[in-house]
């Protein structure tokens, strides 16, 4: 296994040739024998161990495997302990997914602190025909199928291609010892289960099973690699990116077949997990949305619009501008000057009588059943409705800033002052109010 381990890291791994790197070291077999084969490759690492204080004193024992491990090859040794029980009770995680968030926190942070370029852990071919199958219980897509990659960042893996017992058999043949953890046998976890009694069966079922299962895990990442590129390749062409979201037209959408593969596809990278509600968005009716952890879609007429949630501290519903006032920097940067002459309104300046204008002036956001007198119409008109006919978006109506002086609106901010407000042959003061840019 040796010189096939040599061979395998100069052509896959090349890089932990000519780098140091951090082995992430528990003192059980895999991880022992990853150690020891980097050892006999003369390859540069420290070894870090985290002890998760779950066993008592056989954790201590683990902790101190390690240790001695580094003093025999003459390694840098790392250790750190955690409350891992406290942490998974305020994270309201299980103990194995805390004890994984801890463990690479802090393996990262040695990287950063000390150097290291990577982190090596000893996963291998079993380790991925249970993730496989853990994943196909729980009902994955083709995603969850395709295994433990090799290289996930700065996380490598060069154990992967090789079987449990392949690693057993250099053990015993090296004369290597390692740390046995009793809770690798309890069935009660669905790991273990499937390592002990369901993989078991398949191996008995076709000697060459795992064997098998690695050529279906090659086959099965050749065909996602297809899917991501034909993906690609959609979003390119209709996630229509307006300011600070994205405008999808349904009507593109329900092109696409199969429909539900597609909608993994190009919304599963922004955290939306409720795969008929997203669906239902497509014939639901205007203003419906489906909120993820990080974004927000929503169906906005023909359209599904996608944004990132503002995770910032809330801002005030209103600002108060007072007379003397020249400089409004929040919400948005407005700029209010005195002149000698009007120019033409745009989307960024307008023009206003002085000294029609009540102060303080209110910036505010817009509310059902707002009017205004629009420069340009004859009468009043509900904002509702002129949002509707100048084709703005619901984000962007979410996002609408309104000046106003008392309870009449000055200016539909970057869109349509009113023409209460408009500069007139009797004028005597004109105030310019315009967008900072």
């Amino acid at each position: 296994m040796l010189q096939d381990f040599t061979d395998h890291i100069e052509k896959n791994f090349s890089e932990l040739l000519e780098n140091r790197f951090l082995i992430a070291c528990s003192g059980g077999l895999d991880s022992v024998v990853l150690a020891h084969l980097c050892y006999r490759c003369q390859m540069d690492f420290v070894l870090a161990h985290c002890n998760f204080g779950l066993r008592g004193a056989a954790s201590d024992l683990d902790e101190a495997f390690v240790k001695n491990l580094s003093v025999v090859w003459n390694k840098k040794f790392y250790v750190t302990h955690f409350n891992t029980k406290a942490y998974v009770d305020e994270k309201k995680v299980s103990v194995q997914m805390g004890a994984r968030e801890l463990r690479y926190q802090w393996f990262k942070k040695l990287l950063s602190e000390y150097g290291l370029k990577y982190i090596l852990t000893a996963h291998h071919a079993d380790d991925n025909l249970e993730t496989f199958l853990i994943n196909l219980s729980r009902g994955s897509g083709i995603e969850g199928l395709t295994g433990i990659p090799e290289k996930t960042d700065k996380i490598y893996r060069p154990l992967l291609k090789y079987a449990r017992k392949d690693i057993q058999d250099y053990a015993e043949k090296n004369g290597l010892s390692w740390r046995e953890d009793a809770s690798n046998a309890d069935t009660k976890y669905l790991r273990n289960n499937i390592r002990h009694q369901i993989v078991p069966a398949l191996k008995d079922l076709h000697p060459s099973f795992l064997s098998n299962f690695k050529d279906s895990i090659a086959y099965l990442n050749q065909t996602n690699e297809l899917a991501k590129q034909e993906i690609h390749t959609w979003k390119k062409q209709h996630f229509l990116c307006e300011g600070d979201h994205f405008k999808i037209a349904i009507s593109a959408l329900n092109n696409c077949h199969p429909l539900e593969a597609y909608m993994y596809g190009l919304f599963s990278d922004y955290d939306f997990r409720e795969w008929g509600n997203v669906k239902d968005l497509l014939v639901g009716m205007s203003g419906k949305s489906v909120v993820s952890k990080t974004h927000r879609l929503l169906k906005d007429r023909e359209y599904l619009l996608l944004s990132a949630l503002n995770d910032a501290t809330e801002i005030p519903s209103t600002y108060r501008i007072d007379k003397e006032q020249e400089v409004l920097e929040q919400p948005i940067s407005l700029r209010f000057s005195t002149v000698t002459q009007r120019e033409e309104n745009s989307d960024t300046i307008i023009y206003v009588d002085k000294n029609a204008l009540k102060y303080p002036l209110v910036l505010r956001k817009w509310n059902k059943g707002d009017y205004f007198y629009p420069i340009g119409l004859l009468g009043k008109k509900k904002l509702a409705k002129f949002f509707k006919d100048e084709k703005v978006s619901l984000i962007a109506k979410e996002a609408q800033w309104l000046l106003c002086s008392e309870d009449k609106i000055v200016w539909v901010i970057g869109r349509r002052a009113d023409n209460r407000f408009k500069v007139v042959d009797t004028t005597t003061e004109i105030m310019k109010i315009a967008i900072a840019v």
